[in-house]
């Protein structure tokens, strides 16, 4: 495959006309992920149906049995799962994005590639836990009886949108830790902290109003009640908080991708 360097085209579409191009290369990356996670392990895809009913347990002990957190006619287990499944994805994504482009420095100083096909590599292989968990998720509708509305149709949107947001800081982080090694560390603790500041384990009514367009400036608050309004029926909050999760997420899209190019120049001589 040839890589052709054309003066005059936007940045921004040669990088990604050569992602259609390398796309056997971003396949590839992810089924190797695939491998090394489910493959060659006993339980196989189990691990990621154990992860998040742990996760449940847990939320359910803490939120419904101790801080008796109401979710009106909805059960708790439902509610809960729901706004795991958009989460789990987006954690996911980030902790494996920030550290993908170190963990591949082999692969990156050898031959050339778009680099930008690692990062998104890990939002192919969060696809499989993310189907997982929604057949998990479909059990428990069918358990509680539960029907969804007419709003689950417009389910992809609220998917395309976490997809989008997962990926646009997975790129920011994959770019930032070639510099930043100690954020790879960090991560983690920031997707500790940013699981308790979603509405994931508590519908975010509980929020104060006063406090809530600081808390919907984090765009997987907006995400998650869509979730849940497409899925449970739950209400999705004012339109202005909304428009600010999708200003939010393009701009961090389309600035992480200008940045990693910017960073992409130089990850051979900083690796």
């Amino acid at each position: 495959m040839k890589t052709i360097i054309e003066a005059g085209r936007p940045r921004l579409a040669s990088q990604l006309r050569e992602i259609i191009q390398y796309r056997d290369l971003l396949v590839l990356l992810a089924y190797r992920d695939y491998r090394v996670r489910y493959a060659q392990t006993v339980l196989g895809f189990t691990w990621a149906l154990i992860q998040p009913l742990l996760t449940l347990l847990i939320f359910i002990l803490v939120f419904q049995k101790a801080v008796k957190v109401d979710t009106g006619t909805i059960p708790y287990a439902l509610f809960a799962l729901t706004g795991m499944w958009a989460w789990s994805y987006f954690a996911y994504v980030i902790t494996q994005a920030g550290q993908s482009i170190v963990s591949s420095q082999a692969l990156v100083t050898k031959i050339y590639f778009p680099r930008l096909i690692i990062p998104l590599s890990k939002g192919i292989v969060g696809l499989i836990d993310f189907m997982i968990v929604l057949l998990l998720l479909l059990l428990l509708l069918v358990w509680y009886r539960f029907v969804p509305g007419i709003n689950v149709l417009t389910l992809p949107l609220w998917i395309i949108a976490v997809v989008l947001f997962s990926m646009a800081v997975g790129t920011w982080f994959s770019a930032l830790t070639i510099r930043f090694r100690d954020l790879q560390y960090v991560i983690p603790f920031l997707v500790q902290i940013g699981l308790y500041l979603s509405p994931v384990g508590y519908p975010s009514s509980q929020i104060p109003a006063q406090y809530r367009t600081i808390y919907y400036l984090n765009p997987m608050a907006g995400i998650i009640d869509g979730f849940r309004w497409s899925l449970l029926g739950t209400p999705l909050p004012e339109t202005k908080f909304l428009l600010y999760s999708g200003i939010i997420i393009l701009l961090l899209f389309i600035s992480g991708i200008y940045y990693f190019q910017r960073t992409e120049r130089q990850i051979a001589d900083i690796i």
